[in-house]
């Protein structure tokens, strides 16, 4: 008898040679399938993904809302788990999630604890900063929506949600390199998805934003207990946040000075 859970674990990749084997690695022993949504990409992820016993699939890329939608109609199973191709199931978890299936979870939709892990690390600090997201679900009582930034699964009305307490470990930091080119990428369809929403954004908040997001990082994300490395980090959280706004702010000179031409 089979002793995988009736779980479909769903990953979307591109270029992620480097990091996808210890997402599926972490789950492949105990769902029942792993699906892989790939959208094109040129390194070696699809054959890593294959050869350790993921189901791969093409799609192109539509936005992060998209695609998970589209890995959750390749699934089987009534009940589905994701994870990024960066994140990685503890095994404590894994363990958690296997006591729900016995004989079956008592709710529909369960956030998980997603913590960072830095390059430098082998697993999360215990005072790791993280944040929530539904992860595990009954498909049959919430999905994804469609949103190209925010890829967040959305319960139906009247079902019944849940915290697990295991941990997500979130590589999402290959480096500094990387990840001030991700934020670029980032923040380009943050400002898309702005201006689609009719968004305002006030000079104060030019002005404010690099600094209050420091703080935040550094103070309330506990920042200060990872030394210099939390100053680096800081600032790049901080960055990150500013420069979205600065972006959103060119966009609005440009459409004044084009409408002050006409």
């Amino acid at each position: 008898m089979s002793t995988k859970l009736p779980i479909s674990a769903f990953i979307i990749s591109q270029n992620e040679e480097d990091r996808i084997l210890k997402a599926i690695n972490s789950l492949k022993s105990w769902v029942d399938e792993v699906i892989v949504v790939d959208s094109g990409s040129t390194d070696k992820t699809v054959e890593v993904a294959e050869n350790a016993g993921a189901k791969v699939i093409y799609n192109k890329w539509n936005g992060y809302g998209e695609q998970k939608r589209f890995a959750e109609d390749q699934c089987q199973n009534t009940w589905l788990l994701n994870i990024d191709a960066d994140e990685e199931i503890t095994p404590a978890l894994a363990i958690e999630i296997k006591n729900l299936f016995q004989p079956v979870p008592q709710h529909d939709i369960f956030k998980v604890h997603i913590v960072d892990v830095f390059p430098h690390e082998k697993t999360a600090k215990p005072w790791a900063y993280g944040y929530w997201q539904y992860r595990l679900y009954n498909r049959e009582k919430g999905r994804f929506s469609t949103s190209s930034v925010h890829d967040t699964v959305r319960p139906n009305e009247g079902a019944v949600t849940s915290k697990l307490k295991g941990k997500v470990d979130h590589r999402s930091q290959r480096s500094i390199q990387f990840a001030v080119e991700k934020l670029n990428r980032y923040s380009d369809m943050q400002v898309r998805d702005m201006i689609s929403r009719g968004r305002q954004v006030s000079k104060f908040r030019l002005l404010s934003e690099f600094p209050i997001s420091f703080l935040k990082s550094y103070i309330l994300r506990r920042g200060f207990l990872y030394g210099l490395w939390g100053v680096v980090d800081a600032h790049n959280y901080a960055y990150s946040r500013f420069i979205r706004l600065a972006k959103f702010y060119q966009y609005q000179l440009i459409e004044k000075a084009k409408r002050s031409n006409k």
